[in-house]
């Protein structure tokens, strides 16, 4: 049996400590509860989207106060921890902690939420509602990445469904009811597999929701390989994993822009930190066994999200796709077992959240203008949006993985992670470049048709005369765009936070290997 992961012992919350993730996580859903309280009638706008935008920039501006002066990103273990006795009687704790796997998540949630409102300002109806929700959302997403029991995240990740359910259901296009019904048919199922994986962990042996102490059990054998298939599948349909995926096309088809930056940009990323945290942290030996099938998937997801993507005709459902696709790479990566495939399917998490933020809510821009997303009913708008056409091309570009954008770095560091890994045999290291560069042939071929079809093409009359990108906008895109750029050029901004905590993660893979094994064993 393994020690418990390990605990920052400066961090850990003594009676003099401020609770500081409790704070970040708690201040989005307090500003949501002043909510009834604001003047005006339901629909009135101005009050509801200041409350949310205010509360929301300070608490990103608390999150990036706290990990940059209180967080040691070359600590790979839990810091700033806070435990408090929450419901005895279930042995439910109040349980938060930061490390590597989630500080970067956190932020990017923060930023991508607080964007996501900014993107909202001309929401008219229900405006209390709406905005009321996407602050729910910020909290329960914070308390996903930084709950340290199991029941907690448990009922975070339930939390967290109930607004996007609704955002999509009332806020969506029309066929928003059936996309809405889809997805929460499909995550509420996959819950009740993840519900049973954790509490079949928690009883094998002396009661225990804490993930540290799940880890240091480590099951292993059938009911560790069982508990790891519930895991795989329940987290798989938020990643979303084939064939898992087919419920995120027809929710971002019906979503509204700013829904789609939420999903696009945080939700699937719990999906693959989840895998992370309960997979690979908890359950080691399965892992190491499954590992091959995990590179498998991740081909799969990549190869068939850009074929997928060729046959969409609306905008938001080919960048669905698109999705899919790059978060194959995910996959990728925590099957490549080392430090290099960890660290680059945390940069894909941190580059992708990013980049499809950004698509989605160009794509939002010039829905608002042209009222279609339709490819086959648009056409030579880079004349009358030549702004919008700019965001979207530059957007586009890093989703392809240009040279200098964050999506080149993170897809050529998953590549190297697994070419790299003795673990696997030569033919098995071959063959899985081969398979993901066919992904990388498609993927330009259809965002950049994508591109010409929309902004090139026969000018149709009736989109002719359309407003470009007003200032608020402008600096929407810049700031999702800006931050590609920064990681493109220098990743080692965002590999920081992260880098010692993957590298834990690789070491805890290889001692379990060493116990297992006897060494690091050949797959594949």
């Amino acid at each position: 049996m393994d020690a418990p992961l390990p605990v920052s012992a400066a961090s850990s919350l003594t009676g003099g400590d401020f609770p500081w993730l409790s704070l970040i996580v708690l201040l989005p859903a307090a500003a949501a509860l002043l909510m009834p309280l604001l003047p005006g009638d339901g629909n009135d706008p101005r009050w509801p989207r200041l409350l949310a935008f205010g509360a929301l920039l300070l608490d990103l501006l608390l999150m990036v106060w706290v990990f940059a002066t209180r967080f040691d990103g070359s600590d790979g273990g839990l810091q700033l921890v806070e435990r408090l006795s929450w419901v005895k009687a279930l042995g439910l704790e109040w349980s938060l902690a930061a490390d590597g796997l989630s500080a970067p998540l956190v932020v990017l949630s923060g930023l991508v939420t607080l964007l996501a409102v900014a993107a909202s300002w001309n929401i008219q109806r229900k405006t209390r509602l709406y905005f009321g929700l996407l602050l729910l959302q910020a909290s329960a997403q914070g308390l996903v990445f930084l709950s340290q029991d199991f029941l907690l995240f448990f009922l975070a990740w339930e939390l967290e469904l109930v607004p996007v359910y609704l955002l999509i259901a009332i806020w969506g296009g029309k066929q928003r009811q059936y996309a809405a019904t889809k997805f929460i048919l499909y995550t509420a199922t996959a819950s009740l597999l993840i519900l049973i994986s954790g509490l079949a962990l928690a009883l094998n042996g002396p009661f225990t929701l804490n993930l540290s102490e799940l880890a240091a059990r480590s099951p292993g054998g059938s009911f560790g390989l069982l508990c790891y298939l519930g895991f795989l599948v329940g987290f798989g349909v938020k990643l979303p994993m084939f064939p898992l995926h087919t419920w995120l096309p027809d929710a971002h088809g019906e979503a509204n822009a700013p829904v789609s930056m939420l999903l696009a940009g945080v939700l699937l990323k719990m999906g693959g930190y989840a895998l992370l945290r309960f997979n690979v942290q908890i359950l080691p030996e399965a892992h190491l066994q499954l590992a091959p099938a995990l590179i498998v998937l991740g081909i799969v997801n990549i190869i068939y999200g850009a074929l997928n993507a060729f046959a969409q005709d609306n905008v938001k459902r080919r960048i669905a796709c698109s999705s899919v696709s790059h978060m194959g790479f995910v996959l990728l990566g925590i099957g490549a077992i080392d430090a290099l495939g960890l660290s680059g399917a945390m940069l894909q998490m941190i580059s992708h959240g990013l980049i499809a933020a950004s698509m989605f809510f160009v794509t939002g821009v010039f829905y608002e203008r042209t009222e279609t997303l339709s490819i086959p009913n648009m056409g030579g708008l880079a004349k009358a949006l030549p702004i919008t056409f700019a965001f979207f091309l530059a957007s586009s570009l890093a989703s392809l993985a240009l040279p200098g954008m964050s999506g080149f770095v993170s897809e050529i560091t998953v590549f190297l992670g697994v070419t790299a890994n003795d673990g696997f045999t030569i033919g098995f290291r071959v063959i899985t470049i081969v398979l993901a560069a066919v992904g990388l042939v498609l993927t330009p071929v259809y965002l950049l048709s994508l591109c010409r079809r929309v902004f090139f093409g026969p000018r149709i009359p009736a989109l002719a005369v359309v407003g470009d990108m007003k200032p608020r906008e402008l600096m929407i895109g810049l700031t999702l765009l800006v931050p590609t750029l920064v990681i493109g050029f220098w990743p080692r901004v965002a590999i920081d936070f992260y880098e010692a905590s993957t590298a834990d993660l690789a070491q805890h893979l290889a001692s379990h290997a060493q116990l297992a094994f006897g060494r690091l064993p050949v797959l594949g």
